[in-house]
């Protein structure tokens, strides 16, 4: 029977490259060039057309930015479906499908003519780009890291911050010396011939797909042993349990994880949204807005690398907990600004909690629920992220139209990280035993009928 069932067992592949060191790494660094190249669908990069498309269309603001609104909803509802395909074919033909369907919407966008290929290209964009690039990548590296996931998530996050400081800057000057519509050709040709490529090469959906486990174990005894261990090697395939989407719905962890995930999504994009209105009431000009935003991103790079260490030494829910005690302050002290220095202040602690907010929301799924269903889980848990993102800035909009000011909008909102605060400390990890049980009690049910 033994015999029988090695016969019939496939064969692990060869990585596509040989290299000194876990092949995983490599992985890392696919998924950060994946991090980029979700770019050309992020608003930092989006934004730099509207005026554009504005002068030459003579669209109204309020048109394109309902129009922004109203596709990144759409496409965020849409992020489970692909969260389900990661699961069925991997992550590798899905980004070789992605990454190709970005470069086609790039060509799209840079044909627009009306505005009914305005919000198409918008919704592909979000779609594929701020949406499905991101999922993406933070599904595949969970795949090939249990112990050293969070340092390999750090180094993962390089490429996002990369993204975000490049596409601003290399938009503007392609607009200003070549013009919009080749901007956007630009950047279809370079996932194209950049990424696609690359993905399809490199990327393999696991590291069980070349006879290895993860964090480099050796898998068999004829697969070279990279950063490995007798130990490792012996408790790697017990070290974690994968929940379906449908027994990690059953779990209370998993709703408080999701209102957790939430609450920046909304509170910070109201803020992000409405920075220059809420500094302007203090006698900030836009200057100062851009400055806080500057020193979050600074701030942000080097402490997403300290908090992917922290993480793999203690518990996320309490790292996240201390999140959004920071997220608390600084909405507290953040209507009290009025001079550079301190606005310099805010974005420090503003870029800390981001730090840890970029790192942990992609910890915690994989480190609670396994990594064999983590496209639909990570797939709902963007919608919910999506949507709450979506509807952040309205509340300011309404206090501020009611009431002529943010004070009493931006209280409401501190109620949120410090309920936030309180359902991350109590997520503790769901018990793995339980899950087994409740397993074979369900086989046994199934059995009995």
């Amino acid at each position: 029977m033994k015999q029988a069932d090695a016969a019939t067992a496939p064969t692990p592949g060869t990585a596509p490259v040989k290299t000194r060191f876990f092949y995983g790494w490599v992985i890392v660094a696919v998924a950060g060039l994946g991090l980029f190249f979700s770019g050309p669908g992020q608003t930092y990069s989006v934004s730099a057309f509207i005026d554009s498309y504005i002068a030459e269309y003579g669209w109204s603001r309020s048109l394109v930015s309902s129009f922004y609104s109203i596709a990144t909803l759409m496409a965020g509802l849409l992020l489970p479906f692909v969260g389900r395909m990661v699961d069925q074919v991997g992550q590798r033909a899905v980004s070789v499908a992605i990454g190709t369907m970005l470069g086609l919407a790039c060509f799209w966008n840079s044909a627009i003519s009306g505005a009914v290929m305005l919000f198409a290209g918008f919704f592909m964009l979000r779609l594929f780009g701020q949406g499905s690039m991101s999922l993406l990548p933070s599904t595949l590296v969970p795949q090939w890291f249990i112990s050293k996931r969070g340092r390999a998530l750090s180094f993962m996050a390089v490429g996002g911050f990369i993204s975000s400081a490049f596409f601003p800057p290399a938009n503007a000057w392609l607009i200003a010396n070549w013009g919009w519509r080749t901007a956007w050709t630009t950047w279809g040709f370079a996932l194209l011939v950049i990424f696609v490529p690359l993905s399809y090469f490199l990327i393999r959906n696991k590291p069980e797909d070349i006879g290895l486990l993860p964090d480099g174990a050796c898998e068999n005894t004829t697969a070279a042993p990279t950063d490995t261990s007798p130990a490792m090697v012996a408790s790697a395939p017990a070290r974690e349990v994968s929940w379906t989407l449908p027994e990690a719905l059953k779990t209370r962890a998993f709703w408080l994880i999701l209102f957790c995930v939430g609450v920046p999504a909304m509170v910070d994009t109201g803020m992000v949204f409405h920075l220059v209105s809420i500094l302007g009431h203090q006698g900030l000009d836009i200057t100062a807005a851009a400055l806080v935003l500057s020193v979050v991103a600074m701030v942000g790079f080097p402490t997403s690398f300290l908090v992917g260490f922290l993480v793999e030494r203690v518990s996320a829910r309490y790292v996240l907990a201390a999140g959004f005690a920071g997220n608390l302050v600084y909405l507290m002290l953040i209507q009290h600004i009025n001079t550079l220095q301190l606005a310099i202040g805010i974005g420090i602690l503003w870029g800390l909690v981001a730090g840890i907010y970029r790192i942990v929301f992609n910890y915690i799924w994989p480190d609670y629920y396994g990594r064999e269903h983590l496209g639909s889980i990570r797939g709902l848990a963007m919608t919910a992220g999506v949507i709450a993102s979506a509807l952040g800035p309205l509340p300011f909009g309404i206090a501020y139209d009611f009431f002529g000011g943010y004070t009493e909008i931006i209280y409401i909102m501190m109620l949120f990280p410090a309920l936030a605060a309180v359902a991350a400390l109590a997520a503790s990890k769901p018990s793995a035993s339980q899950l087994e049980s409740d397993r074979a009690s369900d086989a046994n049910m199934a059995a009995g009928h």
